[in-house]
């Protein structure tokens, strides 16, 4: 980080664990500060007594979340799989007292993102999809979307874009997307970075009028909001969040 007075720093954050509730962050990257090193990191944090750490995979093209055209933003440093990510952060996990996350996945303590796929009682309590529409969302949450919205009936297409955060969607992605695969009703995710007016003109250039709506803000929790929440929390939020997406469908979208 270039820090010109590490030992400062860390003495600062050393105090702060003695005082209040700590979450740390750490950014990824392979063969730099993974392996032994992150795993040093660890230590360090819980013997201080730090409650948790989020490590966030390192993003170096347009596809794993860069968004200002400055890609890459290191010419040849390798970046994790979703995978592999998910496998790194589980492994410390286990290994670790404090509760360590991952942000594009995964909470293993919660199960989130998308924990509700896994509790078919809750599931059954969401409304029954009656219309069709397409979702738009990121390559990592659209199995899980897919999951989810299948267990509740036929008429919801999901369809991801190359880039695996949904939040980060921009105009650039939903021009990669095959319009006549859509229905007239398509769904994008509330934070994508894209303004609803060229949504709706990039996806209807194939001559035909299709609406263009916002879902909800979020459909489950990430690392860094899960962090800080219990398992039922997550539960709740997942549950209120995909009976808004489906009811927004059920009003919006053709029979």
């Amino acid at each position: 980080m270039h820090d010109p007075t590490p030992e400062a720093s860390l003495a600062v954050l050393e105090a702060l664990c003695g005082e209040i509730d700590v979450y740390a962050a750490a950014v990824v990257l392979p063969g730099v500060n993974d392996g032994p090193v992150l795993e040093a990191t660890c230590e360090w944090l819980e013997e201080r007594g730090a409650k948790g750490l989020i490590l966030m995979r390192f993003a170096n093209s347009r596809e794993q979340g860069l968004i200002l055209g400055n890609a890459p933003i290191i010419r040849g440093q390798r970046v994790q799989t979703a995978g592999e990510f998910r496998d790194m952060v589980t492994d410390l996990a286990g290994r670790f007292r404090m509760k360590i996350t991952g942000t594009p996945l995964w909470d293993p303590q919660i199960g989130s993102p998308f924990s509700i796929a896994k509790e078919p009682d809750l599931l059954a309590k969401l409304p029954r999809l009656e219309r069709k529409a397409t979702v738009i969302t990121g390559s990592i949450a659209a199995p899980f979307i897919r999951e989810v919205l299948k267990a509740r009936g036929k008429g919801a297409r999901v369809v991801p874009v190359a880039k695996d955060i949904a939040c980060l969607i921009t105009r650039e992605d939903l021009e990669d997307l095959d319009p006549s695969s859509l229905e007239r009703l398509v769904i994008i995710p509330g934070r994508a970075f894209v303004h609803d007016r060229e949504a709706a003109r990039v996806l209807s250039r194939d001559g035909v009028d299709r609406t263009v709506m916002r879902g909800p803000e979020t459909l489950t929790a990430d690392a860094e909001t899960s962090m800080g929440m219990t398992r039922n929390a997550v539960l709740a939020l997942e549950l209120e969040a995909f009976s808004d997406l489906i009811r927004l469908i059920n009003r919006y979208g053709d029979r």
